[in-house]
């Protein structure tokens, strides 16, 4: 009997790890269910079954993923949406007979998912040379005072809210305005320190915001594979230019996968990021999931959402050495959404 894989609202990636549960090696069957606020998703065209998710969060939602899961009889659950809500309800899950692809201890899904926390986490576990300077600010005064302690180093200062996912409210914070250049140039990540600081002090406060230096070598997603206290597989992938990738054997790289492998244990798939400063990787984040593009780092070989899915469910999984040194990039492809008359722009 075909094994039941649901996918929650994900990002447009998400298609390729299905298409590689599918496509795996040793011939599992698997039906897969995907969901969505947006009925275009893309990655349902992928799926055997759709839907569309309800707009509600907390405990509605949870509940929502319960009542899924027991309905269609889900055996595996890939969260995005929520994941660190639903983490601490696995038992919930258990009940109507579905596991969960995520870490099963909330405190550390909590403090990975919170960088402000993982960082304090990274110095307390003999990590600090791995994370950048940095600071929690919480109001206007506070960041002022962050930006002028780096600015006074030399270092070039970004901003970054402690849960941000990806580059959500990432921003690079310039000394001055540019004038026309800022309204008639290409939007970028920049902001000026008047602007920044105008906006963050139009609150008395406003929820923890990451001030630290700006890495501006070259960065890694390191993808990672781990089952039963067992570090199996890494995979650095380098962002060189565009959306040129590199699969990369960097021994120090692989190293400070183990390391975090050994303090923090984090079970099947998940992502590592850092950027380099002066010759040191320095840690942007981790991701307790699959990363967005973790389909380039398949090309090692390694089948990274097959082989989670399978030590999930069975424990066990053959997982071949990576194979490096590859350079790879993707192309757009279109995909046909529906066909038939469409709906007239009012």
């Amino acid at each position: 009997m075909k094994k039941r894989i649901w996918f929650n609202r994900w990002f447009s990636t998400a298609y390729h790890f299905i298409e590689a549960i599918k496509n795996n090696p040793d011939g599992m069957e698997f039906e897969i269910f995907g969901t969505h606020s947006n009925p275009n998703t893309v990655y349902f065209h992928v799926c055997d079954h759709s839907e569309t998710e309800p707009e509600i969060d907390g405990e509605a939602y949870i509940q929502y993923c319960v009542d899924f899961c027991k309905k269609n009889q889900i055996n595996v659950f890939i969260p995005y949406q929520h994941a660190l809500e639903i983490s601490k309800q696995l038992k919930r899950f258990d009940e109507v007979g579905t596991r969960v692809l995520v870490i099963d201890d909330y405190s550390l899904m909590e403090t990975i998912s919170d960088k402000g926390k993982l960082y304090e986490s990274f110095e307390k576990n003999g990590l600090e040379k791995f994370i950048p300077d940095y600071h929690i600010v919480t109001t206007a005064e506070q960041f002022a005072k962050a930006y002028h302690k780096l600015h006074s180093c030399g270092k070039t200062v970004c901003v970054k809210p402690v849960d941000g996912r990806g580059g959500e409210g990432f921003r690079v914070i310039k000394r001055e305005a540019d004038g026309l250049k800022d309204l008639f140039g290409y939007i970028s990540h920049k902001v000026s320190y008047n602007d920044a600081y105008k906006i963050l002090a139009s609150e008395a406060s406003f929820q923890p915001l990451m001030v630290l230096e700006y890495l501006a070598d070259f960065e890694y997603s390191i993808d990672c594979l781990a089952y039963g206290g067992e570090l199996l597989a890494a995979v650095p992938r380098k962002k060189a230019g565009g959306r040129i990738r590199e699969l990369k054997e960097v021994p120090e790289l692989l190293q400070l996968a183990q390391s975090i492998h050994d303090v923090y244990n984090i079970p099947y798939v998940y992502n590592v990021q850092v950027k380099y400063n002066q010759g040191v990787p320095k840690l942007l984040e981790i991701n307790p999931r699959m990363s967005g593009g973790l389909h380039i780092s398949t090309l090692s070989g390694v089948n990274f959402p097959y082989l989670a899915v399978r030590l999930l469910l069975t424990g066990d999984a053959r997982v071949e050495k990576p194979i490096f040194d590859i350079r790879a990039t993707h192309i757009e492809n279109a995909v046909i959404l529906g066909k038939g008359q469409m709906e007239k722009a009012i």
